[in-house]
């Protein structure tokens, strides 16, 4: 009777908490967004690329003129 009881504690310890790849990835990227990891932070390269291009074509335009 111990010995089955051990048994069954043993193979339990192999099973997978999660029944479907799906419910695996969906508690995984829960974890992740608890975690932080997919936060959008703001970025000022777009703006700085626009104002560098604008500055670009005035002085293009300046000097042609």
């Amino acid at each position: 009777m111990l010995l089955e009881a051990h048994a069954a504690s043993a193979r339990s310890g192999f099973a997978c908490l999660f029944s479907t790849a799906d419910e695996y990835e969906t508690a995984l990227i829960a974890e992740r967004r608890a975690q932080g990891r997919y936060t959008q932070s703001r970025s000022y390269w777009p703006i700085a690329l626009f104002a560098g291009c604008a500055l670009v074509v005035a002085g293009t335009v300046l000097l042609l003129a």
